[in-house]
């Protein structure tokens, strides 16, 4: 466990020495961020047709802090998402939560190509339950997982809504903080262990346009193969979102997200275990503000 730990020290020393080289001045940054409240709602009394009052709300944040200078550049981004339904007199049930920060710093190789390294932290805020069978014991926690990835590669940037990160190397570590879930060999850690190595390749792909007025896409795809352990399986994790922006601070939107990991496993509605395919879709309406 002590070598696990020094390994993880030193794989994030790592990343920050990397990207500490680019000078920080402040007038070859461009920063930007969305705050916004989405929510839906519907109150019953005495209602023939029966029913439940429900509370659907969403709390997101987006923060984009890009440096760019010369040959160099540095994009960071930090996505926020915490969401909760209350139906009838119900425990409030968490539908969305996210934390999810990744950073890229390039080097310019021609016009549209780039030697990367880039950086993600990806984990939760609360507890998760499957509400189905038991809203008492948790089976997700903060860091339970937490997933942190470092990768060199080249960064393909054809156009401004278009682009593609090769990574050959790329190191990534699963983190189960929580000892019961790590005893029980969640998300694919050696029961008891709370770390999990792997080394691979990895592939991003990001698309942003607006697709018609007042529209707007925004998607990205990742692949992950780990050399070591059964390298044919890929590992999928494809995010897309769509905005539509009613004026400056109501707007409607579709968020979806698709994960397929072999090494999470899932119980379905038959008691079976396995690796499955992950979905979820958010609709909603609501306010943002842009800064």
């Amino acid at each position: 466990m002590k070598k696990q730990l020094l390994f993880s020290l030193i794989f994030l020393s790592n990343a920050v020495l990397a990207f500490s080289q680019v000078t920080a001045d402040s007038s070859n940054w461009k920063r930007s961020g969305k705050v916004g409240l989405n929510f839906s709602q519907s109150h019953l009394s005495n209602w023939a047709a029966g029913g439940q009052s429900a509370l659907n709300t969403l709390g997101l944040l987006s923060y984009t802090a890009n440096y760019a200078k010369d040959d160099y550049k540095w994009d960071n981004i930090l996505d926020m998402n915490l969401g909760y339904s209350i139906i009838g007199e119900a425990k409030a049930i968490k539908t969305d939560d996210k934390f999810e920060f990744n950073s890229l710093y390039s080097k310019k190789a021609t016009e549209k190509l780039f030697y990367s390294l880039g950086f993600s932290l990806k984990t939760q805020f609360t507890d998760g339950f499957d509400y189905k069978t038991d809203s008492t014991t948790p089976i997700s926690r903060l860091f339970s997982p937490g997933y942190i990835t470092l990768g060199a590669g080249m960064d393909w940037i054809p156009n401004k809504h278009f682009s593609v990160t090769f990574a050959p190397v790329t190191g990534r570590i699963t983190i189960v903080a929580d000892q019961k879930l790590a005893d029980a060999g969640a998300f694919g850690v050696e029961p008891g262990e709370n770390l999990r190595f792997e080394l691979g390749t990895k592939l991003t792909a990001k698309v942003a346009a607006e697709i018609a007025k007042n529209v707007l896409l925004g998607s990205k795809l990742e692949l992950f193969s780990d050399y070591i352990k059964n390298p044919q399986n890929i590992d999928v994790d494809w995010q897309a979102n769509i905005t539509m922006k009613v004026n400056s601070w109501l707007n409607a939107n579709i968020a979806a997200h698709l994960i397929y990991d072999d090494d999470i496993m899932i119980t379905d509605k038959d008691g079976k275990i396995g690796p499955r395919t992950q979905f979820k879709e958010v609709l909603s309406v609501g306010l943002s503000y842009t800064f």
